[in-house]
């Protein structure tokens, strides 16, 4: 157990083979970790307050409409016969101003001509799509902060890969200085 967190920590300690990219490697190993665990933590918190303060504005400006089918609507094609296949069709509505709207939205297919539909529209009187309900939000907002967060964590993961790399150059270029110094007094090249 022992030999084994020397190994690990071999970067720390003082030790006459240790170079300062070795100690810089460390470094960003460490502050590389730090920063995908808590800006991800903190990316994935403020994409979740956003999207849920998105979704429920969405709620309080969208409201549910009674429109009448103004035509009827085709059925299901190769009859798949599910209830939630849609169908583009022409529906009217008066708004909460008196206005008369006629639009182009999408009703269950099958639907008759004078047949009640509900339409989602917004506080201009613009047909909109129904917002998510509480749970769904809530789902959604979830899913949208994990991916935010490992967005962010790839991100810098990326960024300290490219620093470890650059410092694995410099380490190799290095090597090959003090090679070119220490192999002639070594003799006889091979290769």
């Amino acid at each position: 157990m022992r030999s084994r967190r020397r190994t690990r920590t071999w970067r720390w300690r003082n030790n006459p083979l240790r170079r300062r990219e070795d100690l810089l490697e460390a470094w960003t190993v460490v502050i590389v970790w730090a920063v995908m665990v808590l800006g991800g933590v903190a990316v994935g918190a403020a994409t979740a307050h956003a999207a849920a303060d998105l979704f429920a504005g969405q709620r309080a400006e969208r409201h549910a409409v009674s429109a009448v089918l103004l035509g009827d609507v085709p059925g299901t094609s190769a009859g798949t016969g599910s209830s939630r296949d849609q169908v583009a069709a022409r529906v009217r509505w008066t708004d909460h101003d008196g206005t008369v709207r006629t639009v182009r939205t999408w009703v269950v297919a099958g639907a008759k001509t004078g047949e009640r539909v509900v339409i989602w529209t917004d506080g201009r009187g613009a047909v909109v799509a129904e917002p998510p309900d509480r749970t769904d939000a809530a789902v959604e907002a979830g899913l949208l902060a994990v991916g935010s967060a490992f967005a962010f964590a790839g991100l810098v993961h990326g960024a300290g890969a490219a620093v470890r790399w650059r410092l694995d150059r410099r380490r190799f270029d290095r090597w090959d200085r003090e090679w070119e110094l220490a192999g002639p007094l070594w003799g006889h090249r091979t290769g």
